[in-house]
């Protein structure tokens, strides 16, 4: 079997870590004779009530750079971990995590969907209000696009994998954040939260308006657009709709902020035109050096997080005035048109 450049660069970063961090297999994504595996990389205090941030790529295989860019996003963890002193301070604290390739057969095989033909960002139980046809979910046959997999049927192996991790992970966290790693959306990149099923308010929102406005604050020149993922469209099925909701209904006090960052896809096609005709060219950077400018370019936003989740009391409030103003800000921004 070819083995691709995203399994060598993880294989080759498990063999060096040591004790630096622990590797772990969480499933085996099959496919016939085929059978790759679905790591977890973690690194940093081993409290279950640490803050914990996970960096998740390759859920969508056609999306290798996902994958590539979490994988550079680990590379970076690890080697400051040798030498940095207030990250290694930090890692005491906390707790980061990395899964970077969800879907395995489907990076190596250039699908969108596993290899039982199942989107897997479609494939939790979650039922969206008025979703986007077609591309919010269907189960007609999995031989189109965005197929949910079959009504009642088990989550599949790879979505069960991720949702479990991250469940072990987030639940007796004090403050935990995920980052799923996307491309092919619009012409900018932007940082989604939920939800992803309704475009009534997330529960979170006063938090999610202090993360904004906090990044704002801190990179004033950044260029995501963060937002409510139902603002561009909304779908069934969403693993981290499903998460939220499992997690804040059996922890109710303790605070999780799924993200998604969606890179602009469009904007390279449009630099080069050329490349919407190659299998990965409409989600991918094709040419090599904006492939590695887009491998550079998310490094701040690593910093942020990490520095995010180790000092929540910049950015996270309980209940009182200063969460209503922030929820009342936050609704004028997001929800100006939408019922609350």
């Amino acid at each position: 079997m070819k083995t691709l450049l995203e399994f060598q660069q993880i294989e080759e970063r498990m063999q060096s870590l040591g004790d630096q961090a622990r590797v772990e297999v969480l499933a085996r994504s099959q496919s016939g004779n085929l059978s790759l595996p679905i790591c977890k990389i973690t690194f940093g205090s081993e409290y279950p009530s640490a803050p914990v941030i996970g960096f998740v790529g390759g859920v969508h295989g056609l999306e290798r750079i996902g994958a590539q860019v979490c994988i550079a996003l680990m590379n970076s963890v690890a080697e400051l971990s040798l030498w940095d002193e207030n990250l290694q301070k930090t890692l005491q604290k906390i707790r980061i995590f990395f899964i970077p390739t969800v879907n395995p057969i489907g990076i190596y095989q250039r699908t969108r969907c596993n290899p039982r033909g199942v989107d897997l960002m479609r494939n939790s139980p979650v039922e969206a209000e008025n979703p986007a046809r077609w591309v919010g979910g269907q189960r007609v046959s999995p031989r189109l696009p965005w197929y949910r997999g079959k009504l009642g049927a088990p989550m599949e192996v790879e979505a069960q994998a991720l949702v479990d991790a991250v469940t072990k992970e987030i639940k007796d966290s004090s403050l935990a954040i995920t980052l799923d790693i996307h491309s092919g959306f619009g012409m900018q990149d932007r940082l989604w939260f939920p939800y992803a099923k309704t475009v009534k308010p997330f529960p979170d929102l006063a938090m999610a308006f202090e993360f904004k406005k906090l990044m704002d604050r801190t990179y004033p020149h950044h260029f995501y657009k963060i937002e409510p993922q139902s603002q561009s469209y909304t779908t069934h099925g969403d693993l981290w709709d499903y998460i939220y909701d499992q997690h804040t209904t059996q922890n109710s006090s303790q605070k999780y902020l799924p993200l998604c960052l969606e890179m602009g896809s469009w904007l390279w096609v449009k630099k080069n035109p050329m490349q919407i005709l190659t299998a990965d060219g409409p989600f991918n950077p094709v040419k090599a050096h904006r492939e590695q400018r887009i491998l550079r370019r998310h490094n701040t936003l690593l910093e942020f997080l990490i520095r995010a989740i180790s000092s929540p009391h910049a950015w996270v409030h309980g209940e009182g005035e200063k969460q209503q103003q922030s929820l009342q800000r936050a609704k004028e921004l997001w929800y100006a048109t939408t019922p609350s």
